[in-house]
């Protein structure tokens, strides 16, 4: 098992990857249900949905592989 980095010996930019992936993940939701109100083509709304999915599934990683 991995032993986690404290915050304060993280390198420079480690820490910009959570919150770049919230912003990612609520800007693809907000895009994924303009699409569908909007009655877009599907794919697009797809396209958004599996975005949003990816960033969810990035964001679980990240919480597991960098808890104390």
């Amino acid at each position: 098992m991995s032993e986690s980095i404290p915050p304060g010996e993280r390198p420079a930019g480690q820490g910009l990857l959570r919150p770049v992936l919230w912003l990612v993940l609520i800007v693809t939701a907000a895009a994924n249900t303009a699409s569908l109100s909007m009655s877009l083509d599907p794919l697009v709304g797809i396209g958004f949905g599996l975005a949003a999915l990816a960033c969810v599934a990035a964001l679980v990683v990240h919480h597991y592989r960098h808890r104390r």
